[in-house]
């Protein structure tokens, strides 16, 4: 990124999106990580992670709705820390200005024998 300062107009604009963001995660659900697999009518089974090792348990056909709402949210919770990283990104490095960077120095190579 450049060394430009950003305008309090522009530091403005990126406050209200991340606000946004932050208000779209408070409106976010129930959250799990893991993935749903439909088996045989009416059963469910869960996998997920825990300790590195990966945990199956079976699901009623009710559990297994609000778990898929569950992983849907996480998942979208995900997207939206994303994209407040790359916002506080933007805004702290345009607060700012960086160091200075050095040009750099050509070294010559010594000759081949």
């Amino acid at each position: 990124m450049s060394d430009q300062i950003l305008s309090p107009k522009e530091l403005r604009q990126l406050q209200k999106r991340y606000q946004r963001l932050q208000s779209e995660i408070a409106q976010l659900g129930w959250i799990a990580q893991g993935s749903l697999m439909h088996k045989e009518p009416n059963a469910w089974r869960l996998t997920r992670k825990i300790k590195a090792k990966s945990v199956t348990m079976a699901l009623s056909q009710a559990q297994a709705g609000l778990f898929a709402q569950a992983i849907a949210n996480h998942r979208r919770l995900e997207e939206l820390l994303q994209q407040m990283r790359e916002l506080s990104q933007i805004a702290l490095l345009g607060s700012a200005h960086g160091v200075r960077k050095r040009p750099r120095q050509k070294h010559s190579k010594p000759p081949l024998t």
